[in-house]
């Protein structure tokens, strides 16, 4: 086995500061810890046989798994839930930096990246809403759903801005044109921005906020937490679907 590189030129090759630097390049949580983690994976795996797309699929695998461990009743499975998102952020960083090191790029690997995103998130809140209605099917499950069906809805407005332009003969969009021209609508965004309630519709972030309310469901002793919880989850998601998709028609994405 070959010895493994060191860190500082995995860093250089691996996290280039352009990728990282883009508005939607990057998770906070990537900036603020995984990076750090994942290069230390990569180096190990960088000396292996393992493609980027094993690594791809495992992330799938983690994010999937996330939304089932929530059927698990109790403390267990929401802990379960966000130690495999955990694990979905780490594979969805060490893919990335295994492809750029050994340099084995493929469009199946961006395909399956994105749909393993699409999965992950609507897993994750279905099973919570399977989760709130005590793994029944009913009024949460349907709420579960609905919300699951809202994520999927707001990543692919994102994903057709890029199928657009492409099937339009024009280039990926720069990160300048994301910003409203009319002055209401960029007012709105930076007042809903300022809140931060908008990245409760990404799975990392749900699935520490199911965490925290199911230690609230061991403390109480119902799942009153939980349910009110899925509850602002879909109310989030169902008003970010129409502002999301305003949002994308008063820029400047699609010219």
């Amino acid at each position: 086995m070959a010895p493994a590189p060191a860190l500082a030129d995995l860093r250089e090759v691996c996290q280039p500061a352009a990728k990282l630097a883009l508005r939607n390049g990057e998770h906070w949580a990537g900036r603020l810890y995984m990076r750090g983690i994942s290069l230390r994976v990569t180096r190990q795996l960088v000396r292996t046989r393992v493609s980027p797309n094993t690594l791809t699929w495992l992330m799938v695998v983690c994010g999937v798994g996330a939304g089932a461990a929530l059927l698990i009743p109790g403390l267990a499975g929401a802990v379960l839930a966000a130690v495999l998102f955990q694990g979905f952020l780490l594979f969805d960083c060490v893919d990335g930096e295994v492809a750029r090191w050994k340099r084995q790029f493929s469009t199946a690997g961006v395909y399956v990246d994105r749909l393993g995103a699409y999965l992950a998130d609507a897993a994750l809140l279905a099973g919570a809403g399977f989760r709130a209605g005590e793994n029944g099917f009913g009024v949460w499950s349907t709420v579960g759903f609905a919300t699951a069906l809202g994520v999927v809805l707001l990543k692919a407005s994102t994903d057709l801005v890029d199928v657009a332009r492409a099937r339009s003969g024009l280039a990926v969009a720069e990160d300048a044109a994301a910003q409203p021209r009319s002055q209401g609508v960029a007012t709105l965004r930076r007042l809903a921005s300022a809140f931060k309630l908008h990245r409760l519709t990404n799975g990392i972030e749900a699935s520490l906020l199911l965490l925290v309310v199911a230690v609230a469901d061991t403390v109480t002793g119902d799942l009153g937490p939980t349910r009110v919880a899925v509850a602002l989850l879909a109310a989030v998601t169902w008003v970010m679907v129409p502002a999301h998709l305003a949002s994308i028609l008063a820029s400047s994405r699609l010219r």
